[in-house]
């Protein structure tokens, strides 16, 4: 198959397009992976005083405040969700009996957002853990399809999948924009993890096994930079969609345009190879060298049809052999650890943008946009220096960029967003350049596995950093501090992990138990 590609380009006309093809859906991912710091905007409340009635403004003048509401030093502000007791309103006055107690309801500022999944859902004060659990659930989703797309996929074939995830996004995107109860509206959110994980990683593999080996970090990289644009994409809409049900709708029903791809898009030809469906892969090969205006003999054609060993699973390799052997082991559990890091940091980075003081849409755009030069650097590196020193620099810069913070005073807001900014360029960076090198580390008969197991173990990372983030509630330095300890940690073991640019990469589980002694 490579052998073929060469001869008609390895990223020629015809991929190019199918690339592009399959990475819009990537935007429409990308926004729902990150629409929950909108949907679920945080909002500051006070209590409902008991003299106020149900159309009460949030605003209180100094007496009131200072009289009603308990001083909280932990935030250095009045308290959210504690009221002074035994408060007269005329003439204003507090016994010196008076005790602090929780507030029987609460008003909530609707000055940046109109509405928000946490006043609908009542989610702060003793439910604020309900708020945190609504993003954790979903990346529990994302474990899950990790591991049920990839497997599907590899039975059904990747475009009925991909197909299938896409409808299921679609319904149950727009389920979410009318469901009243918080506990349906949770489980709508693990079901819509799920399906994007179907969407997003199916997509990711017909990318890859469309080009050439010379050609896969490039693509790798790019596909990332369509999840940037989804950044941008969703700000925008935030910014003038203020009702979060309709921002939802407004961020799903885009997909729709994505069905008719089941009249574009071809099946993998690498997958339709191994499944020994040969003359379907024949006609796609032609139309791609015709594509590409590429003229093959009828000898290369077989050769690239031909079924090697290893595609018809003569050769296959399973979970357990990631650990049977030390050498392998200790690169496994490395990598994982790596992906754990990765995605907790990168998803905690982009869901505590409206925790880091200032204009919230504004820190979001920076977070985003801070990833357009992480990708950039990250094309020129890894075919230049490697992959383990750009890997494990980008974490060890980033962890002491997030690090730094604790020493900033607070404020000086805008010296805490820059150094949280850096974090997650470095982070981005780090993971694209997992990606590419755990691809290379595993054996071919365990890539597949090795891979997607580092899917599952990094949404891990990913359903915890909400919970991380949630500390920031009672010390603001506290999720950067974390995360920056975790970035450090991971950059200095990625530097036991061997470097592959340039190697064979190994093929089988003695192969990959010997390669980077």
């Amino acid at each position: 198959m490579e052998g073929y590609l060469s001869k008609i380009g390895e990223f020629g006309p015809y991929q190019r397009r199918m690339f592009v093809l399959l990475s819009l859906p990537t935007i429409i991912v990308s926004m729902q992976k990150l629409a929950w710091v909108f949907l679920g905007a945080r909002v500051d409340h006070r209590c409902r005083l008991w003299w106020e009635g149900e159309d009460a403004d949030f605003a209180l003048n100094d007496e009131v405040r200072e009289i009603a509401i308990p001083w909280d030093d932990t935030r250095e502000g009045f308290s959210q969700c504690y009221m002074w007791s035994n408060v007269s309103q005329d003439p204003l006055f507090r016994l010196n009996s008076s005790v602090q107690e929780p507030c029987g309801s609460v008003v909530y500022d609707t000055s940046d957002y109109a509405t928000s999944a946490v006043i609908d859902y009542e989610l702060v004060c003793g439910r604020a853990w309900l708020r945190a659990t609504v993003q954790s659930v979903f990346m529990v989703g994302m474990l899950v399809g990790s591991y049920l797309f990839g497997d599907l996929s590899d039975r059904l074939g990747r475009k009925p999948v991909f197909l299938s995830a896409l409808v299921l996004m679609v319904v149950v995107g727009l389920g979410q924009a009318v469901i009243p109860d918080y506990y349906a509206f949770t489980t709508l959110r693990f079901i819509l993890g799920t399906s994007l994980q179907g969407v997003f990683l199916v997509a990711y593999v017909m990318s890859m096994e469309l080009v050439g080996k010379s050609r896969r970090v490039l693509v790798g990289v790019l596909a990332q930079a369509f999840y940037t644009v989804g950044y941008f994409t969703a700000a925008l809409l935030a910014y003038f969609i203020t009702s979060w049900r309709w921002l939802q709708v407004a961020m799903t029903l885009p997909a729709i345009l994505f069905i008719p791809y089941y009249w574009v898009i071809p099946e993998s030809t690498r997958w339709l190879i191994a499944k020994r469906r040969t003359t379907e892969a024949r006609v796609i090969l032609e139309k791609a060298a015709k594509a590409n205006k590429k003229e093959v003999t009828e000898e290369a054609l077989l050769e690239a049809l031909e079924v090697t060993k290893l595609e018809k699973g003569e050769a296959h390799g399973n979970f357990l052999d990631l650990f049977r052997y030390p050498n392998l082991r200790r690169k496994t559990l490395n990598i994982f650890f790596n992906w754990f890091v990765n995605s907790g940091v990168y998803y905690g980075l982009s869901l505590n943008t409206g925790n880091l003081g200032g204009n919230a849409y504004l820190n979001f755009i920076i977070s985003g946009a801070v990833e357009l030069p992480a990708h950039v650097i990250t094309i020129l590196l890894l075919d230049r220096i490697g992959r383990r020193i750009p890997l494990a620099a980008f974490l060890a810069l980033g962890g002491l960029a997030l690090l730094s913070t604790l020493f900033i005073p607070s404020d000086l807001q805008w010296v805490i967003i820059t150094l949280a900014m850096v974090g997650k360029l470095c982070i981005t960076g780090s993971y694209a350049i997992i990606y590419v090198l755990t691809a290379e580390i595993f054996p071919t008969v365990v890539r597949n596995v090795g891979v997607g197991s580092s899917s599952m173990v990094a949404r891990i990372g990913g359903a915890l950093a909400p919970y991380i983030n949630l500390l920031g509630d009672i010390w603001r330095p506290v999720p950067l501090i974390i995360f920056g300890s975790l970035s450090v940690t991971a950059g200095l073991l990625s530097l036991l992990l061997p470097e592959t640019l340039g190697r064979r990469l190994p093929e089988t589980i003695e192969d990959g138990e010997n390669f980077g002694r």
